[in-house]
């Protein structure tokens, strides 16, 4: 391989690649940073601070389908359940999930803690 080598003040400043080498040194670099993602990645799902969502949850969500049912039945709860771990009524969830009714800030926020959620992740935009 053939470098020149530029100095300025007798120092290496900078070095000049053929176009082959350097495309090879990008693509190598972008490599290494995709290991490190992953390995970022896979560490923070180990450490659970982050969760694999199945790609059913995730269609539901993109077909307009409520957020908090989708998730509520993705955690394995029932109405009754999370109802109870977050304070309401099961009529109360059940309007909330069918739309018929928005919940206040400290409704959602606390069906957001029991689901183990972002409060951003159950409120429909």
């Amino acid at each position: 391989m053939s470098i020149q080598v530029i100095e300025q003040n007798g120092k290496p400043e900078w070095a000049v690649v053929p176009y082959e080498t350097y495309l090879q040194l990008v693509e190598q670099a972008e490599t290494l940073q995709d290991i490190r993602d992953y390995d970022s990645a896979k560490a923070a799902l180990e450490r659970e601070e982050e969760e694999l969502i199945p790609s059913e949850v995730v269609y539901a969500l993109l077909d307009g389908q409520n957020p908090i049912k989708v998730w509520r039945e993705y955690r394995g709860l029932t109405q009754q359940q999370l109802g109870e771990a977050a304070g309401i009524s099961v009529p109360y969830l059940s309007q909330l999930e069918s739309g018929k009714r928005k919940g206040s800030t400290g409704v959602l926020t606390a069906i957001a803690k029991t689901l183990k959620l972002p409060l951003d992740y159950i409120v429909a935009s």
